[in-house]
């Protein structure tokens, strides 16, 4: 019942819309309607800028964090990991946007945020370095979430194992698209690093 409970408070702050509202209230503009359509931190800095950019990309990682943490402020013993991947299904799949949302980059940042600091740092940093040397954010997502699967089988234990595998799979499926237009050389380089 617990469980049940802070899985579904985890999927509503997943499910806040953080592009959307940035985009509404500062700049007056719905990012679902320009770029990609995406409502994650990626579209929003192509459409808004560096600035609103991230300030969505760490309001979607807190999503991700508080989701884990909200069972030790209750003093509750629930699988926190559990708790925060629908976190992530809430970001994806937003109650309050029609259900369409993020790529579930930065949210799954957050869970792993919330249970293992270290292993965060590690995925900010490959993150960083894959994106100066691509320039592709999509690629230095799959990336990310690949080598923090190859990280966690040193540092992690079963579950946060098989909760990295599962957000890195779901990560590779949700940039199919991104995919193709990186093999077709069609899919855009950001420009501001």
């Amino acid at each position: 019942m617990e469980f049940a409970l802070f899985a579904v408070i985890a999927y509503l702050l997943g499910s806040i819309p953080s592009g959307l509202i940035v985009g509404k209230l500062g700049y007056n503009i719905d990012i679902r309607q320009h770029g990609s359509g995406n409502l994650g931190g990626t579209n929003t800095f192509r459409v808004l800028g560096v600035k609103a950019g991230i300030i969505v990309t760490l309001a979607d990682i807190l999503k991700g964090t508080l989701a884990t943490l909200l069972p030790l402020f209750f003093d509750v013993e629930v699988y926190r990991l559990g708790i925060g991947i629908f976190a992530v299904l809430g970001h994806t799949y937003p109650l309050f946007a029609k259900f369409k949302g993020g790529k579930a980059v930065a949210t799954s940042g957050g869970i792993i945020l919330g249970v293992s600091p270290i292993l965060f740092g590690v995925m900010v940093l490959t993150f960083l370095i894959t994106l100066y040397i691509s320039k592709y954010v999509s690629l230095s997502s799959m990336i990310t979430g690949i080598i923090s699967f190859i990280v966690s089988l040193f540092i992690g234990d079963i579950g946060l194992r098989i909760v990295i595998a599962a957000l890195t799979l779901f990560v590779i499926l949700r940039h199919r698209a991104n995919i193709k237009r990186i093999i077709n050389k069609t899919e855009p380089k950001i420009t501001w690093i």
